[in-house]
């Protein structure tokens, strides 16, 4: 009944939804540079 394969470490499905999740939180930050009009490092108080 249970998938036998792992899914937490360096394998496969881990790395497949980690690069997801960096493309996404990519994408968000661009946009919300473009929709403020402040770069990141500014709307968090970096720069």
């Amino acid at each position: 009944m249970a998938d036998p394969a792992p899914r937490f470490g360096f394998v496969e499905f881990a790395e497949t939804w980690n690069g997801r999740m960096a493309m996404l939180g990519f994408v968000i930050g661009l946009a919300t540079e473009l929709l403020t009009g402040q770069r990141i490092l500014q709307q968090i108080g970096l720069g």
